[in-house]
This record gives structure tokens, sequence and C-alpha cells, in this order.
């Protein structure tokens, strides 16, 4: 009797240490996944992380118009652009994004860009934006009502490129988040309305965003 009491004691502790290890895992798997769920991107890091996929999204696109209509300067622009997307990949690394995610402009942000109640009023607020970039100061003619603007990734003085306006053509770009604006030049291609280099982004950006939702683009001059 007391040896049956002895090994129905030892079968209890076994069952309870069972038990508490299931518990445990389980509490563990639960915590681990209440972390993660816990741990999403603040409104910042989204902007970040949109814009640079953005920015992927338009560099590729025009690459792939490029092989797809080839000219005599395509191959030259295919390399700096493949240039410009390795290095939009480093930045998202170093941002914490998913690299190589990438976004058309006109796909991925006109939808919500073209729900602002306040966008017919654009044109009068820029008027009084700063103008850090020179050139014309006055509003001209609003186009590409609706984009948003982001960067091109290239180096240089500052410039734009486009896929509706030749080079040569002056364009205004106003931020209405932070009321700068800047007019720059079109000197090359892009598959967007309008692609800022880095000097002219950095003339307009927010502080740690690529990507300007609230824009007004005026073609000037």
């Amino acid at each position: 009797m007391s040896r049956r009491r002895t090994l129905g004691t030892k079968k209890k502790i076994a069952l309870l240490v069972s038990a508490a290890t299931v518990a445990g895992g389980g509490a563990f798997v639960m915590a681990s996944t209440s972390n993660a769920a816990q741990a999403p991107k603040s409104a910042a890091e989204s902007a970040v992380c949109q814009g640079l996929a953005t920015a992927l999204g338009n560099n590729q696109k025009f690459i792939a118009d490029q092989r797809a209509n080839p000219d005599a300067q395509s191959e030259a622009r295919i390399a700096n652009r493949e240039a410009v997307v390795a290095e939009i990949k480093r930045k998202q690394e170093a941002s914490g994004c998913v690299v190589g995610e990438s976004a058309q402009d006109s796909q991925a942000t006109q939808p919500a860009q073209s729900a602002q109640p306040a966008q017919p009023a654009q044109p009068a607020q820029s008027a009084p934006a700063a103008n850090p970039g020179g050139g014309a100061a006055a509003s001209g003619q609003q186009v590409c009502n609706g984009s948003t603007v982001t960067l091109s990734g290239e180096d240089g003085a500052p410039a734009a490129s486009s896929n509706q306006f030749p080079a040569g053509t002056k364009l205004k770009v106003t931020n209405l988040d932070n009321d700068k604006s800047t007019t720059v030049e079109v000197t090359s291609v892009s598959g967007s309305c309008v692609l800022l280099n880095n000097a002219a982004f950095e003339q307009v950006r927010e502080p740690g965003k690529f990507l300007i939702r609230r824009a007004v683009i005026e073609k000037v001059g």
C-alpha cells in the first residue's frame, strides 16, 4: 500500500512539472507574440519606408521603360539608376524597412492624396512659400494635380526629372506641410510627373521623410 502511494505521489509531481513546463512555454509564446505585435512602425518610420519604396519603384519603372524603349543614352541612364536603386536599398536597410520593397508613386499614394479636402485651395497657399531653390517666385500653371513627390536619388545641383515635361522646363514644387518650395529645371526623364534629385529634395523635405504627400507642382517661366 505504501509503495502504491509513493508511486502515486511521484506521478502527481511529474504531472505537475509537465503542466508547469507546458504553461511556461505557452506563456513564452504568448509573450513573444505580444511583443512582436506591440512593435509596429511609428507613423514617421512608416512614412520613411513608404517614401523609400516609392523612390525605388519610380527608379525601377524608369529602368524598365529604358530597356523597353532604348536609345543611344539608355545604357548610361540605366547604369546610373541601378546605382541609385542600390543606394535606396541601403537606406531601406538602415531605416529598418523591408529591403527591396517598392511602390509606384501613382498607384501607392495617389488615391489617398485625392481624398484631401483642402486640395482645391492649394494654389493660393503656395504663393507665399519660401523659395530656397531660386528662380521664378510667382505662381504658375498647376500641373500633376494629386501627385506626391519623392526623390530620384541622383546627385548634382538641384534639378528634377519628369515623364511629362521635356528638359529645360522649370517646375516649382511646394511642400504644403512646411511651406517650403523650390524651383528647378527638368534635366532628365523619369517614371513620374516630377522627381527631385537629392539637392532639390533637401530644400523642401521634412526631416527624416522621403515623401511629400501634400505637394503643389507648378510649371513656371
